[in-house]
């Protein structure tokens, strides 16, 4: 556990990232709220427990009881103070003093005797020019209180007696604290809230990239097993933790595909060279004709090692992108022409009926390069060859112009593809039938010498019945002199 925090904490994780970044606002903006809905309350209560003060202090009764206190004499002012304090209606909401000339409580709506040795808001009334002072504070018994002293008229040497309201703030901060309370806990309410629904929604993020960043260090140490289980979410998560494992699936076959490539070249080219070297071997001491079949067998072998090689070359130059096109105006026909004379001394000898047809006096004006475009032809051928291994094996290429595309057609009667290889037969070092000699490379370069001569190559084919190849390129107009056509 230990460990886990350190990593998502102290390592910057997400939750350290969702806890700092929002979480911490979030309880920064609930703390602003609570606090500036508590100040607006309290301010509100004691702003209302002012008003009214205000508005008794200023009421027609008081002018009515003390309309003429500045002349009345001090009997008369003590009576009228009496009078005024037994018929106050308000006694439960407030206490009232009055205050005679000389700063003395007169009378009070407790009852009771008043200890007026301490009356802050009298002191400023006294000293304002509205003649008025609120106070807010602990009376000699400790009791919170606001009071708020108006004085009366002043007599003819400026003397003037004073009236003093008084409110009581304890049951008013008792609702206030109350009111916090349960502001607290509705604030304390929110954050739980948040943070559970804020962890829940990270855990749903953090689990699985936690995992996808242990099963990524699995598959970069060439374990290509490692996948994501037991993931449920139809979302962004989900959808990485479902491609990461196609990505391993296909890393996985890629790698397996890359095995079974370097397995199959280090047969293919074990072959040749134990023929070359055996037959070396063979016609230091030997007759004529054991000479001649041995130089003819190590021609044939060498020349399958330099199609291998010339095949692991370009495929490497198309990987690092280095593979550049020498274009210029060729017959598509001719070069095809050329190409398939090479395979009827083969097709004779393999016993394969192999049969070439093109358009009489017709040519096909591409902008190509003719060695490339060689290279396609006799790949293309070579494949139909080696796939058809029947006794009455059939080839047939066919080719055609027709809405601006020179098309050729190689079609076989072998053995077929199965169609769940059929989609990935162009793919490099895929081979759909490991019994038959080749890199599983030739395919692909053809495909990508064909797309940069802007063609398309498509396969067509059923286990068991045959394979048909066509090819298109786009024919050459004068008209497309200037602009980037073949370029790579």
């Amino acid at each position: 556990m230990d460990r886990v925090k350190h990593r998502y904490f102290s390592g910057g994780g997400i939750i350290k990232r969702w806890f700092t970044n929002s979480f911490c606002v979030v309880l920064a903006l609930l703390l602003i709220a609570m606090i500036s809905i508590a100040f607006s309350i309290h301010q509100y209560y004691y702003d209302t427990v002012r008003s009214t003060l205000e508005y008794r202090a200023n009421s027609n009764s008081v002018r009515s009881f003390f309309g003429s206190a500045s002349d009345a004499s001090e009997p008369q002012f003590e009576q009228q103070a009496m009078e005024y304090i037994e018929s106050f209606p308000e006694k439960n909401l407030m206490e009232v003093w009055v205050i005679d000339k000389n700063g003395r409580a007169l009378a009070s709506t407790s009852g009771f005797s008043v200890d007026d040795s301490d009356m802050h808001d009298y002191e400023q009334a006294l000293e304002s020019e509205e003649r008025s002072g609120l106070w807010i504070g602990r009376n000699v018994s400790g009791e919170k209180i606001m009071a708020l002293t108006v004085l009366l008229p002043e007599d003819s040497i400026g003397q003037s007696g004073a009236i003093r309201y008084i409110a009581s703030l304890e049951d008013i901060d008792s609702q206030f604290l109350l009111i916090l309370f349960y502001l607290t806990i509705a604030a304390l309410a929110a954050v739980a809230l948040a943070a559970f629904s804020g962890a829940f929604f990270i855990r749903s993020i953090v689990n699985p990239v936690k995992e996808i960043n242990e099963k990524a260090k699995i598959l970069a140490k060439g374990d290509y097993s490692a996948k994501i289980e037991n993931f449920t979410q139809n979302d962004e998560i989900g959808e990485l933790c479902r491609t990461f494992n196609e990505m391993a699936q296909a890393m996985g076959e890629s790698d397996r595909m890359k095995n079974d490539f370097i397995s199959t070249v280090s047969h293919e080219l074990r072959t040749p060279l134990t023929a070359i070297r055996g037959w070396g071997e063979t016609i230091q001491n030997a007759d004529p004709e054991t000479v001649k079949t041995g130089i003819d067998v190590i021609l044939n072998e060498t020349s399958r090692l330099n199609t291998m090689v010339e095949d692991l070359l370009d495929f490497s130059k198309l990987e690092s992108g280095r593979l550049s096109l020498k274009l210029k105006k060729i017959d598509g026909f001719a070069e095809l022409e050329e190409t398939a004379l090479v395979f009827f001394e083969r097709a004779e000898r393999e016993g394969i009926d192999f049969k070439y047809q093109i358009p009489e006096d017709q040519c096909a004006v591409l902008m190509a390069d003719p060695v490339r475009l060689k290279q396609i032809f006799v790949n293309i051928i070579d494949n139909a060859f080696k796939y058809s291994d029947k006794k009455d094996a059939l080839v047939t290429v066919n080719a055609s112009v027709s809405e601006g595309a020179f098309k050729v057609i190689v079609s076989d009667n072998g053995c077929g593809i199965r169609a769940e290889d059929l989609p990935h037969i162009k793919e490099k070092f895929y081979k759909a039938n490991i019994s038959v000699k080749g890199s599983g490379i030739g395919l692909a370069v053809c495909d990508e010498l064909i797309r940069l001569h802007h063609g398309t190559l498509q396969l067509f084919s059923e286990l068991g019945i045959g394979t048909t190849v066509e090819i298109q390129l786009p024919l050459y107009e004068e008209k497309k002199k200037g602009n980037n056509y073949g370029k790579t």
